[in-house]
């Protein structure tokens, strides 16, 4: 899949998505990187480390979260989003479910993740076709109400894809995303951390973003600015369990489990320089 103006073997090498929330309230770095310097730096210190995508979210998306205007999103990103494609040479994508942001910025990025997977803005699909630029859709839904989990997921997903295919998205520009900590209770999000290769099943790449969330949390009992090594186990399991993309806040050191369990895995396919 090119994505910008980089090719990425998803089927040979696992690549890092860093973070980037200009946000002020998202559930770990709310208000840190809302000012362009402060962002820029962040963005040039997750390059330096390993990032192969920077994500640039403008509306937190934390539960319970307070959703902002159409033109408050985009006079959050759209100075960002310029500022890191005039200075930087990497992929960037843009954490949005809106097309009229994802519109707004179509010469600022390469991606679309829209966590909703199509779903939420009947003009989504159609944007992105058009556009031609790669899209990562995840697994969300109003309300927790599965009756049979796994199966639900599974559905939930195949419908996406059909949205997708219907509007003519190609499908070697779509990347899923089993959706980690959206309507799922902790055993739910487990559930999906153990059994992540069965998604591999649709036939695209897998994102997998479980960075300082909740589940790890709640299961290690820590604040979120001491869930690190929770995530970097979830990062083990995910590369074992087939994912392509790890979406994280801590480049360097999911990069250095990355490469470690691919090397277990016999698997020693990455970029040196790094």
């Amino acid at each position: 899949m090119i994505i910008g103006k980089k090719t990425f073997d998803f089927k040979r090498q696992v690549y890092i998505m860093g973070i980037l929330n200009v946000t002020p309230d998202s559930f770990s770095d709310g208000g840190s990187y809302t000012q362009i310097d402060k962002a820029l730096y962040h963005v040039e210190d997750m390059i330096s480390k390993g990032a192969d995508i920077i994500d640039v979210g403008g509306e937190s998306t934390r539960p319970n979260h307070t959703q902002i205007s159409v033109q408050e999103e985009i006079d959050r990103v759209t100075p960002i989003l310029a500022s890191i494609k005039a200075r930087f040479d990497i992929p960037i994508s843009l954490d949005t479910y809106k097309s009229e942001v994802a519109k707004a910025n179509l010469t600022n990025i390469d991606l679309i993740n829209d966590i909703w997977g199509l779903k939420y803005d009947p003009n989504m699909a159609n944007l992105i076709a058009n556009s031609h630029l790669p899209c990562c859709l995840m697994h969300n839904r109003p309300k927790a109400d599965y009756i049979n989990f796994e199966q639900d997921i599974f559905t939930d997903l195949q419908n996406t894809i059909d949205i997708a295919l219907n509007a003519e998205i190609s499908t070697d520009k779509i990347i899923l995303d089993p959706g980690i900590g959206f309507q799922k209770s902790v055993e739910q999000n487990l559930h999906i951390m153990n059994q992540l290769n069965k998604y591999c099943s649709f036939g695209f790449p897998i994102l997998f973003g479980a960075s300082r969330k909740s589940t790890i949390g709640h299961v290690l009992n820590k604040t979120v600015d001491n869930r690190i090594y929770g995530t970097l186990a979830t990062t083990a399991v995910a590369v074992m369990n087939g994912a392509s993309i790890i979406r994280v806040h801590d480049i360097s050191e999911n990069w250095d489990v990355i490469r470690m369990t691919k090397s277990i895995m016999g698997e020693q396919i990455w970029d040196t320089s790094k």
